[in-house]
């Protein structure tokens, strides 16, 4: 599979072929526990439930992030659990934003597994074009966990990463630029609902991962999003950027859509604004 979108009636199709794993990952920041019960109230049929909060990030020590990136040999073994192989297709969806889908599928694609595609427009789309739903919590089978063992989905991985020290560094030597994927108001300091510091990395840029999206709540075409990320970034686009939001999730949104642009290469900065803030040494823009 080398698409990065899938639409519902491709998905519908893939589904009838074995080898393809889907991963729901409905999420609420305010209320964990709500994408599980949205998964168990309804999903696509054999998705398998994967959690932001419990299995998606490292230990969080208050200083490393909201959602740390966990290290990838641990992610490499729970997607080996859920039955993921060198050869396995993989489709990953959200409510309908692509909000977290997004951020798996960068995970993946860090871990070394290209063949991995985000489901536009998410539940939200597949129950519009009429597809069949399952409900009810699902685990990985047997015969899929032993399928897979000794085998490592781990590969090169082709999505680079930048710690905070490069991003300090980077404010008095720049090499690339930071954009950054939350609200204005966020970026701006003028409103903080989730973090305790306001602002923004001093020289940061200002990309709301919702424009990335039309009103229906799919991905707009290539060709528009390449239009507006080369006039935001201009020259920019020639000396590398890194992407940034409040945890690293959203971030991958801008990421993924430049990726669809045709912008490849990207960096990202998994611990953003909510690890950059945790240091009071580190300097902050507002406005």
């Amino acid at each position: 599979m080398t698409t990065l979108l899938i639409q519902p009636e491709a998905l519908q199709e893939r589904l009838a072929r074995p080898g393809c794993l889907v991963f729901d990952v409905r999420h609420d920041l305010a209320d964990h526990g709500a994408g599980r019960r949205a998964y168990e109230e309804g999903h696509v049929p054999g998705a398998l439930y994967l959690d932001h909060e419990t299995q998606l990030c490292a230990l969080k020590t208050g200083r490393n992030g909201r959602h740390p990136l966990p290290d990838r040999a641990d992610f490499a073994a729970l997607m080996r659990a859920q039955g993921l192989t060198a050869r396995t297709d993989v489709v990953v969806y959200d409510a309908g934003n692509a909000m977290f889908a997004a951020h798996l599928w960068w995970m993946l694609r860090w871990l070394g597994h290209e063949s991995v595609a985000v489901l536009d427009g998410g539940w939200a789309a597949w129950q519009a074009a009429g597809g069949a739903v399952e409900t009810g919590a699902r685990a990985p089978s047997l015969s899929e966990a032993q399928a897979v063992q000794g085998l490592s989905p781990l590969g090169k991985p082709s999505m680079p990463v930048v710690d905070a020290r490069a991003v300090l560094v980077n404010l008095d030597e720049p090499r690339f630029t930071v954009l950054d994927a939350r609200a204005p108001e966020r970026f701006s300091g003028a409103v903080e609902p989730i973090d305790p510091v306001g602002g923004h990395i001093p020289g940061a840029l200002n990309r709301p991962f919702a424009l990335n999206l039309a009103p229906d709540g799919r991905f707009k075409p290539a060709g528009e999003l390449r239009a507006e990320f080369e006039a935001l970034l201009g020259d920019r686009l020639d000396h590398g950027i890194v992407h940034q939001c409040g945890s690293g999730i959203t971030a991958c949104h801008n990421l993924f859509a430049m990726e669809l642009a045709g912008l490849r290469g990207s960096a990202l900065y998994p611990g953003s604004w909510s690890e950059w803030c945790a240091d009071a040494m580190r300097p902050v823009a507002r406005a």
